[in-house]
């Protein structure tokens, strides 16, 4: 016979009590029916867990997709899609309104995560914005902050000139050694930044750094992407507009976060016991 999985377990000792059981009790049965062989100290505990992963009315971060029972008012779990053994009408049109409150709650989660989504469009290109609004000399501060916010040492800004030149430098640590790294900001709005570019700072830098970073407000054109490594020559970073926000999201640099807790029905844990 093959191997029963613990799903399938507490399901066939619902089964066989014919009628909706607590956490113990279904772990009780399937334990003197040897049901399931567990391999873990606290077993009732897996028990608990795999019915509220699968309970259908039970939804929280970490529920599974997939449901195999319900969990009852009164505490106990039953099989999904089976009719529930000896239960009142009006009790069992209570599970109906717990189950219709579920599937209102489950669709107010993936209105929530929408409006998440669009609220991060949106945030993201208001910030994007906003840093092709500053000046060239001031977008090439945010450049060289970024960059030590990300690990870089020794970070310096070269005097404001307009020849599309070296804008800063630093070091990276890399193992045991140091990379001289050169950047570039171009605070562009609407143009991308063509291979000429790339190639133009690669040689304003070739023989003194190892690397090459270059920031935009903008984007890359295809050739450019294309460029950024040669045989024998300085290879070169390229951070364009949404990159470049994502890494300020990501290491918290010009960007908060307001926390808006987001609660999970945990009653089960309590009435199961």
């Amino acid at each position: 016979m093959p191997k029963k999985t613990i799903n399938e377990a507490i399901t066939e000792a619902l089964k066989r009590e014919n009628k909706p059981l607590r956490v113990g009790e279904i772990y009780k049965r399937i334990s003197e029916d040897d049901l399931y062989r567990f391999n873990a100290a606290n077993p009732e505990h897996i028990v608990r867990t795999q019915l509220r992963r699968h309970s259908e009315n039970l939804d929280f971060p970490t529920a599974n997709k997939k449901k195999y029972f319900l969990f009852l008012t009164d505490g106990t779990y039953w099989i999904k899609g089976i009719i529930i053994p000896n239960k009142k009408e009006v009790s069992s049109k209570t599970e109906i309104i717990i189950k219709k409150d579920s599937e209102n709650l489950k669709s107010a989660i993936e209105d929530l995560k929408e409006i998440h989504k669009k609220h991060n469009t949106v945030f993201k290109q208001q910030i994007l914005n906003q840093l092709q609004q500053i000046e060239p000399a001031s977008f090439e501060i945010f450049g060289k902050k970024l960059l030590e916010v990300y690990g870089f040492k020794k970070m310096t800004v070269t005097p404001y000139v307009k020849d599309g030149g070296l804008d800063g430098h630093g070091q990276l640590k890399v193992g045991i050694t140091h990379l001289n790294v050169a950047f570039q900001c171009k605070r562009w709005k609407n143009n991308p930044i063509g291979r000429t570019e790339i190639d133009k700072f690669r040689g304003a830098i070739q023989g003194d750094f190892e690397q090459g970073i270059i920031f935009t407000t903008s984007k890359f054109t295809k050739d450019a992407l294309g460029a950024t490594r040669k045989p024998g020559a300085v290879p070169i970073i390229l951070i364009d507009g949404n990159a470049l926000i994502d890494i300020m999201i990501e290491k918290r640099f010009g960007v908060e976060t307001d926390n808006i807790p987001i609660y999970s029905n945990a009653l089960d844990n309590i009435l199961n016991e």
